[in-house]
């Protein structure tokens, strides 16, 4: 039985998800793959940090999440910074789950570029490094014999990148569609219902779908940077933010709801690379798509994502885009695939 020594960044929701599951599959996990998960490190920038090398208490570490201090927990170090974790804990893969930033990737790039280069695996769903960084650290993992592992940063646990990457490449990708932003898509749906896009952003905040600031989701820079991500994994080719044409759904009216209906259509916040002329192009935009398309009939938070190929026209996946169990279920099969490379 293989041992994995895990080290987590980022304790909120995607964190708690993942060690809630460990909690209540590890057994199950270990029997079938073989390997066992202890996790001896916790670094969160409110909670605090702890180490301690015998391994932590899932239920004490969830425990003290939820009364919002991890430094309850009994380990041999607390405070330290997550640089110094790197450095002196004893710790086979970084667990990457602290907040996104999409335009500097910072904090979470500097702690991943260390862990590579420290020998260390990387499993992270941060947006932000993957879609600025990707081939730098792809690198970096070569170089120094690790793996990283990525699936949580596009549909949550829903594997589209895996079915993008590993799976459809012989069917020759030509074209990428997807709804990968559940906050606009419930906004669009609950507008469609008759809502007003204020009273339907304001109930996506109150069932916590949508942030106090939700200028990211509406304004398409999460679905942007989702499409940075696939351009680079899936399609090969590298895209900055500023090369998708972005646009978001705030201009949207009821008038331009009912309309599309009337056409036969629905509105969706549409993610699209397409190969035109030998070249990759990407845009983000609130398209009105026909009901008999696939991405029609997905309401609602969740996600879906059409591959148009070759060799098998299209192959459409529908599921969740996020969720704190969903999303610690990337972070646990990202984990599973890099142990199943490792002699």
């Amino acid at each position: 039985m293989k041992t994995s020594r895990l080290a987590i960044v980022g304790f909120g929701n995607v964190g708690q998800g993942m060690l809630q599951i460990m909690r209540d599959r590890s057994e199950s996990l270990a029997e079938r793959f073989g390997v066992r998960f202890t996790v001896v490190a916790v670094n969160d920038m409110r909670m605090g940090s702890l180490y301690h090398s015998a391994g932590l208490d899932y239920q004490a570490l969830l425990d003290a999440a939820t009364a919002g201090d991890l430094t309850t927990v009994p380990a041999e170090h607390y405070g330290w910074s997550v640089q110094t974790m790197l450095e002196q804990a004893e710790v086979d893969t970084l667990i990457e789950a602290s907040f996104t930033d999409l335009n500097t990737g910072e904090p979470a790039l500097s702690y991943i570029r260390q862990a590579l280069r420290s020998g260390k695996h990387v499993v992270t769903t941060n947006k932000g490094p993957i879609a600025l960084a990707f081939p730098e650290l792809q690198s970096l993992a070569r170089t120094n014999h690790v793996h990283i592992g990525y699936e949580g940063t596009v549909m949550s646990g829903t594997p589209a990148l895996a079915l993008g990457r590993n799976l459809l490449v012989a069917a020759g990708i030509q074209r990428i569609q997807g709804i990968l932003n559940g906050t606009t898509n419930f906004i669009l749906t609950r507008m469609e219902a008759g809502e007003t896009y204020a009273q339907a952003l304001a109930e996506a905040q109150a069932l916590g779908y949508a942030e106090a600031d939700p200028t990211g989701d509406v304004e398409g820079y999460d679905t942007a940077g989702k499409v940075v991500i696939l351009s680079s994994l899936v399609m090969d080719v590298k895209l900055s933010l500023a090369e998708v044409d972005r646009q978001g759904i705030t201009h949207l009216t009821p008038h331009d709801i009912q309309q599309a209906q009337r056409e036969g259509k629905r509105w969706k916040l549409i993610g699209t690379l397409e190969r035109v002329n030998g070249k990759v192009v990407a845009r983000v935009r609130p398209t009105p798509v026909s009901l008999q398309h696939p991405l029609a009939s997905v309401s609602g938070a969740m996600n879906a994502i059409t591959y148009s190929t070759d060799l098998l026209g299209e192959v459409t996946l529908i599921g969740p885009g996020a969720g704190r169990l969903e999303t610690g279920t990337a972070l646990i099969n990202d984990l599973l695939a890099i142990h199943s490379e490792i002699p």
